[in-house]
């Protein structure tokens, strides 16, 4: 792992991991209620997961601070998540939003021992953070959510489509234009 800077970040990197892993990322204040709700109502009584998580930015680098065991119970998974929810708004009282990307894209597993996003850059692109293209972006942010499925290396056309759905992420959230997002 090797630190960096928020200001070592390609701004197409801080926007691809807020249009894909917490799109109220600069409105909440660590947890997000619509996103919980959405998990509540959709995930567990629809039992529909398509949806995704409603863990924040915030919460995932909370996250990092408590490692679960392989098998938690109920009960247990309950207090976990209580404690990074405590920790994400005491993260989100004591940090600016800058700070918080910037210690989550440090903190962040990609593949093979492969830690934070200086790492990754210089793994998969042989760059610095600062100088990754939009679509590199994609790439590494679509990892976080399952980084040997999204690996570019093992599983190219996972990490393609998962790269697509990033861009496309990247559009709705007028990050890119529509024509970027086609090319």
């Amino acid at each position: 792992r090797t630190f960096v800077s928020y200001e070592e970040f390609a701004p197409s990197l801080v926007q691809a991991a807020v249009a894909t892993e917490d799109k109220r990322f600069y409105k909440h204040s660590g947890v997000d209620l619509p996103s919980l709700g959405r998990v509540l109502f959709r995930t567990l009584l629809s039992r529909d997961s398509s949806q995704g998580g409603g863990s924040t930015i915030t919460q995932q680098l909370a996250k990092t601070l408590y490692p679960r065991a392989a098998h938690v119970s109920k009960l247990g998974m309950v207090w976990i998540k209580l404690k990074e929810w405590i920790t994400a708004i005491k993260l989100e009282r004591n940090y600016t939003k800058d700070e918080i990307m910037d210690m989550y894209m440090n903190a962040v597993f990609f593949v093979s021992n492969s830690y934070g996003i200086s790492s990754a850059a210089n793994q998969f692109f042989g760059k610095r953070p600062i100088e990754l293209l939009t679509e590199e972006s994609a790439v590494l942010v679509g990892m976080v959510n399952k980084p040997t499925r999204y690996n570019p290396s093992i599983n190219p056309d996972h990490a393609l489509r998962r790269r697509n759905l990033v861009l496309d992420r990247m559009c709705s959230m007028d990050y890119l234009t529509r024509q970027e997002c086609d090319s």
